[in-house]
Order: structure tokens, then C-alpha cells, then sequence
């Protein structure tokens, strides 16, 4: 007789394999490094440093 395989063993052990995979397509998809990251921050603070450099009192 064979040995019983326990299907959710299997099922859960088939998915923590997958999950590498999933996670670097995921990564190229929507990830930015961080240097890109640092860029987009800098480049917002200039631009509101610009725009409230530019307001005017009342």
C-alpha cells in the first residue's frame, strides 16, 4: 500500500515555493529603488518650496 498524501501539506508547500516567484515580478512591476525614491522626495520638496515661495499675503 502506499503512503496517504495530506493534500494540504502539499497545497501550502506548493504555494511558499511560489511566493519568491510572485514576489520579484511584483518587485519589477511596481518597485522603485530607493535612490529613485530619494530623487522623487527631493524633487516634490523643491517643487513646494518653489510654489510657497511664490504665495502671496493677503
Amino acid at each position: 500500500m502506499s503512503q496517504p498524501i495530506n493534500l494540504n501539506t502539499f497545497r501550502k508547500a506548493k504555494a511558499r515555493a511560489e511566493k519568491p516567484a510572485h514576489a520579484a515580478k511584483n518587485s519589477v512591476k511596481f518597485g522603485r529603488s530607493k535612490a529613485q525614491k530619494q530623487l522623487q522626495e527631493t524633487k516634490n520638496a523643491v517643487q513646494a518650496q518653489n510654489l510657497d515661495q511664490h504665495k502671496r499675503d493677503p
